[in-house]
């Protein structure tokens, strides 16, 4: 007799890791920090280390108090989970019953579709526009009277692109206010374009919008799994009911605390960061690759039907990378070390389809 389990779930992939590299071999598969963390947070979690057979505080008063204050904002609108993911997945089971409709741009984070029919709910993609970008006007089209949420990622992974301010106000602006529009501000810290849009800001002027964030990327904090939201009091209130409890270790917490504490030395960091990625999309974008201008700590490159060689082209040159077969390459900005071994495994581009032409 075969046990019963959800059928649902069949239609659900598990979420895939990037992948390892071997010894020696540039990661650039996940958007990992390439810095490890700060000496200052390396101590903060040394000295919680006596007390992890205690379960870690749910509500985290010194994590949302100093998130409070960074943002000037009530700390009840605050709640946190193991990384903007959980949080995400939180946001989606507090707004979203079964067969409501959950909107995003896609390609986006791949991990929206998987949360969105693990809560039982109906993903709705709308493919970005031609230039790697989330279509606003296509959006507004496909909300229906189902539709509960919206997530815009921005920038937007895996293609690095960004909304401008301008177009996401007047799109906020126009969505129905019982929707639920999540910005997803994963990669915030690496934005550099005059154009920004800021989410608290757009939190701050609509009832509507929630913030996510992650202490991930920037704060180079991804193994220890913490992220946060910042939302409306009666969505923050659900989604603390919905959250699994002690879901954020004390580790985790004393070191996003720490982190805070620290952001001028980590400004360094992430500024190298950026100036390897300018670097890498020039090298690229001049040996005539498909690259996307980028706004977070990675590159995208639309390979298409070239995808799977220049992965493979890649690993042989000491460069693991994120490879969406069909679509394109993501390849996280590294050190100078990783990003030079990016450049010297492609040289110019000739792509499969130029080359059977």
């Amino acid at each position: 007799m075969t046990l019963h389990q959800r059928p649902s779930l069949q239609d659900v992939p598990a979420y895939k890791q990037g992948k390892p590299a071997p010894a020696g071999a540039s990661k650039l598969s996940s958007n990992e920090s390439p810095h490890a963390p700060l000496p200052s947070v390396i101590s903060s979690i040394q000295e919680g280390l006596a007390n992890i057979h205690r379960y870690p505080s749910i509500a985290a008063p010194q994590l949302t108090a100093a998130l409070s204050k960074q943002f000037s904002i009530d700390a009840e609108h605050v709640t946190l989970g193991a990384g903007s993911v959980e949080v995400a997945a939180q946001i989606i089971h507090a707004v979203a019953a079964e067969g409501d409709e959950v909107m995003y741009a896609w390609r986006s984070f791949e991990a929206y579709p998987s949360l969105v029919r693990i809560a039982g709910a109906t993903p709705v993609e709308v493919p970005l526009d031609a230039e790697s970008r989330h279509d606003l006007p296509a959006m507004l089209e496909a909300i229906t009277d189902k539709t509960r949420l919206i997530f815009i990622c921005n920038p937007n992974n895996p293609t690095g692109t960004v909304v401008e301010a301008h177009a996401l106000d007047q799109f906020i602006n126009a969505v129905p206010r019982n929707i639920l529009v999540v910005v997803d501000e994963a990669y915030v810290h690496f934005d550099r374009s005059e154009v920004r849009a800021d989410g608290i800001e757009l939190f701050r002027k609509y009832p509507h919008v929630a913030v996510l964030h992650t202490f991930s990327k920037a704060y180079g904090l991804a193994g220890l799994r913490i992220g946060y939201a910042i939302s409306p009091l009666e969505v923050a209130n659900n989604l603390r009911k919905v959250a699994v409890p002690f879901g954020v270790s004390d580790l985790a917490q004393r070191a996003a605390v720490a982190s805070l504490a620290a952001i001028d030395e980590l400004a360094v960091r992430i500024e190298e960061v950026v100036a390897q990625r300018e670097r890498m999309y020039e090298g690229l974008a001049q040996a005539g690759y498909p690259v996307v201008k980028s706004q977070a700590n990675f590159v995208w490159v639309g390979a298409g039907a070239d995808t799977v060689d220049l992965e493979a082209q890649l690993a042989a040159g000491g460069v693991v990378v994120r490879a969406f077969p069909g679509d394109g390459l993501r390849i996280s900005s590294g050190t100078e070390e990783d990003v030079n071994r990016v450049l010297a495994a492609l040289p110019a581009f000739a792509s499969a389809e130029a080359a059977t032409a």
